[in-house]
């Protein structure tokens, strides 16, 4: 005799469902009727073999319900019943070999466990084998334990999904879920915690805007009413300053963002925060391009409302900060990222329901008023507009060191300063912030990093003790697409009725002769016709830089380039930046030789990043190379699908997109890799580039990804006929197939040929190929 739960089939029930609905209804609902001693009786009869249950009620599991069980039918799904805590008890201890709480390729278990099917009771065993299906088995448990359930009937069609699929319905339902965040009375717990504060008060801290005076009294309730979290509340100045930033760097807090009154459940009036979404892992704070690319996952997601509350944000920092912060942390007050706030505004507005015309387009006045405070005060002023050539750098004010990096992370700089001065390196640290020692150099080096930070590609030798002198292709390309939004919404969405905060009328005219300048001069300083590349502009050196980085293509999302100019970087140099995984950030020759005292930067080559792809694709799809577009597409998304497949569900913040591996050896590590069991975020870009990328790919595409076809398989043919169509010669395709080769045995240097553990992802070539 023994005891087992029974259950009846419920079609209705998506067996893809997202886990809150599976885990919560039919079989699996919480609601409990009575429980039953099963008697299991076997006979054959005419070669068949035949189970029947003889339920009576005399206790047993949870969950169950009368119903006579029999045989398995071939034809039917098949489904299991599982003892969620056991069996997440086994999988762990047999297949976990190294205890990372993962079922990954790298495990050394026998890949393969048995589980009883729902139709026979428990008692027929069929095996579950290899990485994926058992780290989905992992995960289903982790997400069932959720919602409290301790024996479940999991459909074998969520172990063996396919993991196109599954992952995109992973960051549809779970992680964008799992990274938003709001500021307010019922939130501030999650969303206080800073991983990156080092200081010794730790005590949670938020400041809130001098003229803000609504959200000051609104927090000072708050702290007296949860005493418990010892939450300070401080106004900030009405002027800040960077020495005012630098002061509060030993008691770093969170920084106000916008609100909107409601009524609480009595009827009363009060707050809550506009939510938004965080990139992930330690990055628990709203940042300025990262939020721009997870609105481009999130829209596809039909999230409009979020996206929404998410462009209030950003106006509300403008008004009350000046700028689009890093992100709403108090050590990010004086820099700012790369500026997208026009084309995510007119992605939210053409979304809005038609029926309200009139209020959408006062939204839409409203926010461009900011952009265009932003675009003047931030980006078309001192210091960060050259004044010679009219052109635009990052250079952000500030002084001392960056307080939110590793402790570690300068003392090779910090080093050779403490030991002329017979110090320590914290002895030093804290005489050259407070300004006791004065060291230009320092100073010097400290702008160009604070450049970089504020940049997004921290780091990268492109920009190494350089960067606040250069006249970037990336940041002009993106101020050339706020002109001609702001043109563009003038004249097609306004009425021609537009002013800025101060009341002067905005002439589309005027915005377009601005666009038309800034073309001239990109053109003149940025545009190298010989290598047909846009380069960097070095303003002090009065000359281009030669890193060749991928931002390159930036100018075709935002419209600059000529279609000559667009078709002669596809032909003579796309090939430098694409390789088997997507797009680098730039070539191996840019970032030159590394070693034990020039280690890897993260956005330098070999490492790929969301994006670099998005804004390439979205490119090159705008002069009318869709095809092309879609394969980046592809090779981007097969990284991230076959990451997924191989390491239980991992979606991280970068990729090595030569050896295909997340596994890298860089600083700052990689976000997104530390989870237990099921991952809960991902991470914010990679997630809305993967939902993205699903949108260039043909039905054939989707097909060869959930299969893991290799990119270099799939498109052999292609890429030959486009070589064909753009007129490369012999030559030019050798050198193409020459720099491929070269990059990819830089990359296993890189991991000692793969000698580093998980260093490679290794794949296996399928049987069948798409051409």
């Amino acid at each position: 005799m023994s005891e087992t739960p029974t259950f009846d089939v419920d079609s209705s029930i998506d067996v893809h469902a997202p886990a809150s609905t599976y885990y919560t209804t039919g079989d699996n609902a919480r609601h409990r009727t009575r429980t039953y001693t099963v008697i299991f009786f076997f006979f054959i009869f005419d070669n068949f073999y035949f189970c029947f249950v003889a339920p009576s009620p005399c206790g047993g599991l949870e969950g169950t319900r009368r119903r006579r069980a029999s045989h398995d039918d071939k034809n039917k799904a098949r489904r299991f019943l599982i003892d969620v805590d056991e069996t997440q008890r086994k999988i762990l201890e047999q297949e976990d070999t190294d205890g990372d709480f993962q079922i990954t390729i790298n495990d050394l278990g026998p890949k393969t466990m048995s589980l009883g099917t729902a139709d026979s009771g428990g008692y027929r065993k069929i095996d579950i084998r290899g990485t994926y299906m058992l780290s989905n088995l992992l995960q289903e448990l982790a997400l069932a334990h959720d919602y409290g359930r301790k024996h479940i009937v999991l459909d074998e069609a969520r172990l063996n999904e396919n993991p196109v699929d599954r992952l995109s319905r992973m960051i549809r339902f779970n992680f964008w879920d799992g990274l938003t965040r709001r500021i307010d009375s019922d939130s501030l717990e999650v969303i206080c915690p800073d991983p990156k504060n080092r200081s010794s008060n730790i005590n949670p801290r938020i400041y809130v805007p001098y003229e803000d005076e609504e959200a000051f009294e609104f927090y000072t309730h708050v702290a007296e009413v949860r005493k418990h979290m010892h939450l300070e509340v401080e106004y900030l100045p009405k002027v800040i300053t960077a020495d005012y930033v630098k002061s509060i760097n030993d008691r770093p807090g969170l920084l106000t963002l916008a609100m909107r009154k409601v009524k609480d459940s009595q009827g009363n009036d009060t707050h809550v925060g506009e939510p938004f979404v965080v990139p992930g892992g330690r990055f628990n704070e709203m940042y300025g391009w990262d939020s721009y690319f997870s609105a481009l996952g999130l829209l596809e997601d039909g999230r409009l409302e979020l996206v929404r509350s998410m462009v209030e944000n950003f106006a509300y920092q403008i008004k009350h900060y000046g700028k689009i912060l890093n992100a709403n942390r108090s050590y990010y007050l004086s820099r700012s990222q790369p500026p997208f706030l026009t084309d995510m505004t007119l992605k939210v507005y053409e979304k809005l329901h038609p029926e309200d015309q009139e209020k959408n387009k006062e939204w839409l006045r409203r926010i461009f008023k900011s952009a265009i405070k932003e675009y003047w005060e931030v980006w078309m002023s001192e210091p960060r507009l050259d004044p010679k050539t009219m052109l635009s750098r990052y250079r952000p004010d500030g002084s001392g060191i960056p307080p939110e990096t590793e402790a570690s992370h300068f003392i090779h700089i910090i080093e050779p300063f403490a030991a002329k001065n017979g110090l320590t390196v914290d002895e030093f640290n804290e005489k050259y912030n407070d300004g006791t020692i004065k060291e230009p150099e320092l100073d010097e080096y400290f702008m160009h990093d604070r450049a970089v930070r504020e940049s997004g590609h921290d780091t990268t030798y492109r920009f190494e003790k350089v960067c606040a002198n250069l006249a970037t292709i990336d940041l002009n390309s993106l101020l050339y697409k706020y002109e001609m939004d702001i043109a563009d919404a003038i004249t097609d969405y306004l009425d021609d009725d537009m002013e800025d905060f101060d009341g002067v009328k905005q002439s589309a005219e005027e915005w377009l002769e601005r666009a038309k300048q800034r073309r001239e001069r990109i053109n003149t300083y940025l545009w190298n016709e010989e290598q047909s590349l846009y380069f960097d502009y070095d303003t002090v050196k009065e000359q281009q830089t030669t890193y060749e980085s991928v931002t390159t293509f930036w100018a075709l999302w935002a419209g600059c380039a000529s279609d000559e100019q667009a078709q002669s970087m596809v032909k003579h140099s796309l090939s430098k930046f694409e390789v088997l995984g997507g797009l680098v950030s730039g070539t191996e020759e840019s970032r030159g030789v590394t070693s034990l005292a020039r280690p890897n930067r993260q956005w330098d080559f070999p490492f790929g990043w969301a994006p670099h792809q998005i804004l390439t694709w979205v490119g090159l799809d705008r002069y009318g190379m869709r095809d092309t577009a879609a394969r980046l597409s592809y090779r981007w998304l097969f990284t991230i699908t076959k990451g997924f497949v191989d390491f239980n569900g991992v979606v991280p913040e970068k990729f090595d997109v030569v050896s295909l591996s997340h596994k890298v050896e860089v600083e700052y590590g990689n976000v997104g890799t530390d989870f237990k069991c099921v991952p809960r975020e991902g991470f914010g870009w990679m997630n809305a580039s993967y939902q993205v990328g699903l949108s260039y790919l043909t039905t054939q595409m989707r097909r060869a990804l959930g299969a893991c076809t290799l990119p270099d398989l799939l498109f052999e043919k292609a890429v030959a006929r486009e070589h064909r169509m753009l007129g490369l010669t012999p030559e030019e395709e050798k050198l193409a197939m020459l720099r491929r080769r070269r990059s990819t045995i830089a990359a296993r240097n890189i991991t000692r040929n793969g000698s580093i553990s998980s260093a490679v992802t290794r794949i296996t070539v399928p049987d069948a190929v798409i051409n």
